[in-house]
């Protein structure tokens, strides 16, 4: 996986599906990266890839030029920057940290401000696409932060993006980007699962609506994406249910703040919380559909994964 002309230093904190394919493409791209995660078996598959493997954000951040942290929120971006072992202190002066978890777009601006006060950058950049582009090197990155944090990060994103949109010049507006998308993708997921189960329901052949559908105007790409999980009764996580729970949450709390009616999300949140409360927050989101099937008397074909059996 390694090159042999070294690109820069770089640091990945977060090995689960996405952070590992965004460091294989930093490493097929001639960086020198090193990545750490609170799994050892992550850790271990990293190191297979010709990476360095460590055991704390302040290890793999120590001489980065870019430090990329995949985790799933904003208290575990805080914690992997300002804890115990934490990567702010370690990180050179003039490092850029690229922060790729779901979060408030206040949050965002508030652990900009302080890594910003220490000498480092900080760079709000949440991405899309899933565990195959991500690695292939073809993400979507919505980045927002100032001139030299993406000087400084560029070469990096290049090598794992297909897209990058620049957004701002300071933190937030990356951030509030990602929230726009994941409101619609919750509610694509939601209206997609209710769709197929009221297929069911109407005793229809599910393999011909998904064809029929994705050749039709109620098509969309989550129904694209997700659909073919129900009809094959894989319910291992691509996208867990849990997801949407927190960022279809944090929409609710951005839109209370702003005294903005989301009705339409707000009964998404609600689909989600009922897949999660009914055991299957861990499994695929497309599980949603699971519970349209159980509170309807609706049979769905038999899931085959051991998560969602």
């Amino acid at each position: 996986m390694t090159a042999s002309t070294e690109r820069g230093r770089a640091a990945v904190i977060g090995l689960g599906s996405m952070g590992l394919g965004m460091a294989a493409s930093l490493l097929r791209a001639g960086f020198t990266v090193a990545a750490c995660d609170v799994n050892p078996d992550a850790v271990a598959r990293f190191s297979e890839l010709g990476g360095r493997g460590v055991a704390t954000p302040a290890e793999a951040a120590a001489g980065a030029d870019v430090v990329i942290c995949v985790v799933v929120n904003a208290a575990q971006t805080e914690a992997v920057l300002f804890g115990p072992d934490g990567a702010a202190e370690a990180m050179p002066s003039g490092a850029v940290f690229v922060s790729s978890a779901t979060m408030d777009p206040a949050i965002a601006r508030r652990l900009a401000a302080r890594l910003e006060a220490t000498g480092r950058h900080y760079l709000d950049a949440p991405m899309s696409g899933g565990a195959a582009r991500a690695a292939e090197g073809a993400l979507t990155f919505l980045a927002s932060g100032s001139a030299a944090a993406f000087e400084t990060a560029r070469p990096a994103l290049d090598a794992m993006a297909g897209t990058l949109y620049e957004l701002g010049d300071a933190a937030g507006a990356g951030a509030a980007f990602k929230m726009i998308n994941q409101l619609l993708a919750g509610v694509h997921i939601a209206a997609a699962s209710e769709a197929m189960g009221f297929a069911a329901k109407q005793g229809l052949d599910l393999r011909r609506v998904y064809e029929v559908i994705t050749k039709s105007a109620g098509n969309s790409w989550m129904f694209e994406n997700r659909m073919p999980h129900v009809l094959d009764g894989d319910y291992d996580p691509k996208s867990a249910v849990d997801i949407f729970v927190k960022d279809l949450g944090i929409v609710q709390d951005m839109a209370r703040a702003g005294t903005y009616p989301v009705p339409v999300a707000a009964a998404a949140l609600q689909m989600f919380l009922m897949a999660s409360g009914s055991g299957m927050g861990r499994d695929d989101d497309a599980s949603v559909a699971r519970v349209y099937a159980q509170v309807s008397g609706t049979t769905l074909p038999a899931a085959k994964s051991s998560r969602g059996a």
